[in-house]
């Protein structure tokens, strides 16, 4: 029993932290005690050294002083100021007005509408729930067909997983070590086709089962010519420029995602206080929310440092990596293999759990097999994407469940996800088919001027000024210069020459 132990450790932790998940223990306390318990026995097996857990506050404390994860709050904090100062109903009023004359006119509304929710908002529970507050009803009075009216709230609300400021791709970053502009970048063009895509999928119902999707009734549509014009610059301005002041500044490089998500935060309190709806309960309640989610994210990153910490201490990253590099087809099996299963965990965990417990063992997998590690996070967060959309465990199926009238059947939101989660699995097929949608603008080539190029070689004067190991002395009290080419200069020359003639 015990020899079976010490050569089977790695994956009997794994598989007693996946019976945790799956029993509905607490995901940051079933980590945590997997590693801690399975520590002890590994000390008791004389697998680990008894220092092990003496690494353990310098893990927690490298969690706590991580300067990205303060994007965290700045961005979910922006996202509840804006959800509830009315932001959203207005949008929707105004964007349903200008597409009201066509067939699928509301449908087209909320999908981008929800667009502009999640690149201002950034969290999927907001954005569904205000779409389903706001648009539900709307869509089920004028005749829309029910389950594609909850589909499609659903997966709008879902953008706010892929389309920046995602705090999910933040995480991405952090656990890839990669830069978090760098992953916003990278996810733009995808979540841009994503949305074209749900436009698509709604034109085209519009044309075949055109009963689905009726157009608004011109009494409806209260506004016309310049005032809908006024309405949409005045409703429409504000968000973008919030886009921009945040995306935009990240982008072209002048803030950091934490200075852009201060900024971003500090741009919502200004929009709702212009708009008057800023309150004191508003602040508080957004303040509230804002920390319960920290702290979720916070503490399961803390049980996933207790976890992996006995789990790379008892080579478990070295088992997951020639357990995923030895798979038939190298980097396509790879893949292939990895967003099965990422699929199927989706049923069962949500994108935080996966982010923590899962990404960390496929990054050094994926940087070993020569995967761009940028795409590699954008392609597992549109996989992942589809853990909200999964009937019947689907995060977002579940907030427009507490939200939609008794009328609407869970069944018809159920089979409303199913189109758009093969949509999302699609949208992975063109990922791993066209990577270049986003690496494109990232692999950008710095062009180096050899000419300009300083290589400082130090010399020695066995002891002298500027020896090394020496002090620096003082001009003045320095021994007379003598002009004699400096020691290392021919050398130094000679590299510069070597350089060049590579360039050329």
């Amino acid at each position: 029993m015990t020899e079976f132990l010490i050569h089977n450790m790695a994956p009997i932790i794994f598989a007693s932290m996946v019976l945790f998940l799956l029993v509905g223990f607490p995901v940051a306390f079933a980590l945590a005690a997997n590693g801690i318990f399975f520590g002890l026995i590994g000390i008791e097996l004389g697998l680990l050294g008894p220092q092990l857990f003496q690494a353990l506050p310098d893990r927690i404390f490298g969690v706590m002083s991580n300067d990205t994860l303060l994007a965290i709050p700045f961005f979910t904090f922006m996202g509840l100021i804006l959800e509830r100062s009315g932001m959203a109903e207005d949008l929707l009023d105004t964007i349903g007005q200008l597409f009201g004359p066509l067939r699928g006119g509301l449908a087209f509304a909320v999908i981008f509408v929800g667009a502009l929710l999640a690149a201002t908002t950034g969290v999927v529970a907001a954005s569904v729930i205000s779409m389903g507050l706001i648009s539900l009803p709307i869509m089920l009075r004028y005749g829309y067909n029910t389950k594609l009216a909850t589909g499609i709230i659903a997966a709008s609300g879902t953008l706010a997983q892929i389309l920046p400021p995602s705090l999910v791709l933040i995480i991405m970053a952090d656990q890839l070590g990669k830069s978090v502009g760098d992953m916003y970048q990278g996810a733009f063009i995808p979540a841009i086709v994503l949305t074209f895509m749900y436009v698509g999928y709604v034109a085209l119902v519009a044309i075949f089962r055109p009963d689905w999707v009726p157009a608004l009734p011109a009494a409806a549509r209260t506004l016309h010519g310049g005032k809908l014009f006024v309405r949409a610059l005045t409703t429409m301005v504000p968000p973008l420029m919030l886009i921009f002041l945040v995306l935009g500044t990240i982008f072209m490089g002048i803030a950091t995602p934490t200075e852009g998500g201060a900024m971003g935060a500090t741009g919502a309190l200004i929009m709702a206080l212009v708009r008057r709806r800023l309150s004191l309960a508003l602040l508080k309640q957004a303040m509230e929310s804002t920390a319960k989610l920290t702290t979720f994210v916070i503490f399961i990153l803390v049980g996933a440092r207790v976890f992996s910490l006995t789990f790379y201490g008892v080579d478990g990253h070295r088992w997951v990596e020639h357990l995923l590099t030895g798979l038939p087809g190298g980097e396509v099996g790879f893949l292939i293999v990895v967003n099965v299963l990422v699929f199927l965990l989706a049923f069962f965990l949500d994108f935080f759990e996966l982010s923590f417990i899962v990404v960390p063992l496929l990054g050094p997998v994926a940087q070993a097999l020569g995967i761009d590690l940028i795409w590699f996070g954008i392609l597992l967060a549109v996989n992942m994407q589809t853990s909200f959309m999964h009937p019947p465990f689907g995060f977002a199926l579940f907030f427009l469940r507490s939200v939609a009238p008794a009328s609407v059947k869970t069944t018809d939101i159920y089979w409303g996800a199913i189109p758009f989660v093969c949509i999302q699995v699609i949208m992975v097929g063109l990922l791993i088919a066209f990577p270049q949608l986003v690496t494109f603008g990232l692999d950008k080539k710095v062009k180096v001027d050899l000419d300009t190029v300083e290589i400082d070689i130090p010399t020695s004067d066995y002891g002298g000024s500027g020896g090394y190991g020496a002090p620096a002395v003082p001009d003045a009290l320095d021994a007379p210069k003598q002009d004699k080419p400096r020691p290392g200069a021919a050398a130094t020359d000679a590299i510069l020459d070597m350089l060049k003639e590579q360039g050329k």
